[in-house]
C-alpha cells in the first residue's frame, strides 16, 4: 500500500516546484513551536510554516472559535451579515493603523492584493500599478503581474496585464542603484517618484513594507515615510502588502507602525488567524470607502466574509493581546537577532544577518567581500542544486524546519518561541551551515 507521501505526490500538485522527486513529509500533529511526522519524530518550526503560524500550532482559543462558529452558523453568503462579522470589525478597528476603516474579506493574501489592485483602478480612474522588483504579491492574474521576482516569469505573457510597471526595491545590502546608505539619501524611494512623474497614469504604488520571502529586506527608517509623502504629493495611492509582515511579526501590529505610516490600503492574511483558517483582509481609507457610496463596487466572491474564517481571527487578535505577543516579538526579536549575529562570527557563508522583530534572514554568500550569492533565481529555474536547499536538508536532520529561498534562510518562528527553543535552533543552524561554509570561495 502506498503511504501518504507517495499518494500526495502522485495525485496532488506541489506548489512552486518541479514535481519529479517531490516527497512531502507526512505530518501527523503539531503543537506550539513543534510538529511531528508519521514516524513520531518532532521538528522545531523555525519559519512558522510559511511565516504564518504566529500564535504557534493548535492555539486552543483559535481552534475552539472555529468549532463554536461551525456549530452556530457555518456559512451565510456575504450579502448577509452575522455576529462574528461585526465582532471582527470591532477588533480590527482597535489594531489597524488609524484611518483604515472599511474592510473586504477574502480567503488569501493573493485575493486581497487582487482586490486592492482593482479598487485602486476603480477609485482613481487610472490603470498603472507601480510595484518593485524582488517582490511577491500572489499567484492570480493581477497579483502575479505585480510580482517582481521570477515567479512571474512562468505566467507571462498572460501576466503582463496592461499597466504594471516596476521600480527598484530597497535593499541596502545589494543596492539596485549601486549606492550606499545613508549617503544615498534613499534614492530608491526618490526613483519611484521619478517614475510617477514620468507617467500620468499611475493609480497606486504597491510595496511590502518589509519584503518577505525575497530576503526580509528591512528599509532604512526614512524610506517608507519618504515613499508615503511622494505618493501623497502626487495623488497616488500607497498599498502596503502586509500578508507576511503583519500581526506582530516585526514587533508591531503591522510593519508600517514601525515608521508611523498609514497607507491608503493595507493587505494582510497569514497571521490574522495564525493560519488556522484561510482569511485575507483588505483595509481601505474612509476616502476610498466613501467613493463607492455612489460608484459601483465591482468585486466579490462566494466565500468573502465566510463565518468560519472570521471567528478564528477574533480569537487570534484576543490571543495576541492576552499573551502580549506584540511587545514580546520586539524583545525576543532582539535576543534572536543577537544569537544569529553570533552565528555570523563563526560561519563565513553568512554574508548578512538582517531582520526586525521575529522576522530574520541569513543571506548566504560565496564571498563576503563581493557579496556574491551562492545561487540566483535562474539556477532554481534551471533545476541546479541550491546551497540553501542543502542547508535546510541538513537542518531537518537536526530536527529543525526552516524556509530556504534561492540563497537565504527566512527565520520567522512562532511569536511564542522560548529562548531555550531559540538556542536549540541556533545549535542546529551551527551544524547545518557547515554545508555552506564548505563552498565558500
Amino acid at each position: 500500500m502506498q503511504d501518504a507521501s507517495e499518494i500526495t505526490a502522485r495525485y496532488t500538485y506541489g506548489t512552486w516546484r518541479f514535481q519529479k522527486g517531490w516527497k512531502p513529509l507526512h505530518v501527523t500533529k503539531a503543537e506550539g513551536c513543534w510538529f511531528w511526522d508519521a514516524s513520531g519524530r518532532k521538528y522545531l518550526d523555525l519559519s512558522a510554516q510559511l511565516m504564518c503560524v504566529n500564535l504557534g500550532h493548535q492555539n486552543q482559543a483559535v481552534v475552539e472559535a472555529i468549532c463554536r462558529q461551525a456549530r452556530e452558523l457555518a456559512f451565510i453568503s456575504p450579502g448577509y451579515t452575522c455576529d462574528v462579522r461585526v465582532e471582527l470589525v470591532g477588533r480590527l478597528l482597535e489594531v489597524l493603523p488609524k484611518g483604515l476603516e472599511k474592510f473586504f474579506f477574502t480567503t488569501s493574501g493573493t485575493e486581497a492584493n487582487e482586490a486592492a489592485i482593482k479598487i485602486a483602478r476603480l477609485y482613481t480612474g487610472k490603470t498603472k500599478i507601480l510595484a518593485r522588483y524582488t517582490s511577491y504579491h500572489g499567484s492570480t492574474a493581477g497579483s502575479i503581474a505585480a510580482t517582481g521576482d521570477f515567479r512571474r516569469w512562468y505566467a507571462e505573457p498572460s501576466s503582463k496585464i496592461p499597466g504594471v510597471i516596476f521600480g527598484p526595491e530597497v535593499n541596502c545590502y545589494r543596492c539596485p542603484l549601486g549606492r550606499t546608505h545613508p549617503e544615498c539619501d534613499v534614492a530608491c524611494a526618490d526613483y519611484m517618484g521619478y517614475m510617477i512623474d514620468h507617467d500620468e497614469d499611475v493609480a497606486a504604488v504597491m510595496v511590502e513594507p518589509v519584503v518577505g520571502t525575497n530576503g526580509v529586506l528591512v528599509p532604512p527608517k526614512e524610506y517608507l515615510p519618504r515613499l508615503a509623502e511622494i505618493c501623497k504629493r502626487r495623488g497616488v495611492l500607497l498599498i502596503a502588502d502586509e500578508v507576511m509582515s503583519g500581526w506582530g511579526r516585526t514587533g508591531q501590529w503591522f510593519a508600517v507602525d514601525n515608521w508611523g505610516v498609514v497607507p491608503d490600503m493595507l493587505v494582510t492574511a497569514k497571521g490574522i488567524t495564525s493560519a488556522a483558517s484561510p482569511l485575507g483582509l483588505l483595509a481601505t481609507s474612509r476616502a476610498i470607502a466613501d467613493h463607492f457610496d455612489d460608484h459601483y463596487f465591482a468585486h466579490g466572491h462566494t466565500y468573502e466574509a465566510h463565518p468560519l474564517t472570521l471567528a478564528p481571527a477574533v480569537a487570534a487578535i484576543d490571543e495576541y493581546k492576552r499573551l502580549g505577543l506584540i511587545e514580546r516579538a520586539r524583545t525576543m526579536g532582539e535576543v534572536f537577532g543577537a544569537k544569529l549575529r553570533g552565528l555570523m562570527e563563526r560561519h563565513p557563508s553568512i554574508g548578512e544577518v538582517r531582520g526586525l522583530g521575529l522576522f530574520w534572514a541569513l543571506d548566504l554568500v560565496k564571498s563576503r567581500a563581493t557579496r556574491e550569492p551562492f545561487n540566483v533565481p535562474q539556477d532554481k529555474v534551471a533545476r541546479k542544486p541550491l546551497v540553501v536547499d542543502a542547508v535546510t536538508t541538513e537542518l531537518m536532520k537536526q530536527g529543525v524546519a526552516a524556509v530556504g529561498w534561492i540563497s537565504h534562510l527566512v527565520l520567522a518562528p512562532p511569536l511564542i518561541i522560548t529562548e531555550e527553543e531559540m538556542d536549540e535552533a541556533v545549535r542546529a543552524l551551527d551544524a547545518a551551515l557547515l554545508v555552506a561554509d564548505a563552498q565558500v570561495a
